[in-house]
């Protein structure tokens, strides 16, 4: 038997989950989540054999919560459903040791075999997430994105100079090229556009 938390904010489909999961195979859902402060808070009350979470949620998302999560279960095993994965979302889930991707839109039966999977101690990407997640499309240097940061976190050229040690022309020319690339007038605009494509 294994046991799963779920967390997802779309009730239908959460509770759909919850009643056709233990119907495909051997699995218990020991509680559901609407969010993703919930999610830590029932992840970490309840102790499951997976997590399972959607990406996308409102307030504290999917990646947001698994972050949490790892810091008092470093060994939860997650799987991550998700309907728009962006490679920059996909590449921090990685990074945060996620073990499997799954679309929202698969069916109840192939959810269940991926948490078996999961459970026994494998990794599980489906073909079409998987695909999205190697294409880098991010064309900023890791010094751009520093400064693009130091940006959207208020922070002034002289003040990024200084937190960088770097010069403040070095700084402008950094900021001049985040610029070009995302075709944006001002390093606010580049920052903001970097923090869309989950570059940032």
């Amino acid at each position: 038997m294994t046991t799963v938390v779920l967390a997802d904010d779309e009730a239908l489909l959460r509770k759909a989950l919850a009643a056709l999961l233990p119907l495909e195979g051997d699995v218990t859902v020991l509680a559901e989540a609407e969010d993703g402060e919930a999610a830590v808070r029932e992840t970490l009350a309840h102790r499951p054999d997976v997590l399972v979470i959607d990406l996308e949620m409102p307030g504290t998302d999917g990646l947001a919560a698994v972050a949490r999560i790892r810091r008092d279960l470093p060994d939860q095993v997650i799987l991550m459903l998700t309907r728009h994965a962006r490679p920059g979302v996909l590449r921090k889930a990685l990074r945060l040791g996620v073990q499997g991707f799954v679309s929202k839109s698969a069916e109840p039966a192939h959810i269940t075999e991926v948490i078996q999977t999961l459970h026994a101690g494998r990794r599980w990407i489906d073909p079409d997430v998987s695909a999205l997640a190697v294409i880098d499309d991010n064309p900023l240097t890791d010094r751009e994105l520093d400064v693009l940061r130091a940006t959207r976190d208020g922070y002034s050229v002289a003040e990024t100079a200084a937190r960088l040690h770097l010069a403040e022309g070095t700084v402008r020319n950094y900021l001049s090229n985040a610029m070009s690339k995302t075709q944006t007038r001002t390093r606010h605009a580049a920052a903001r556009y970097a923090r869309e494509h989950d570059w940032l």
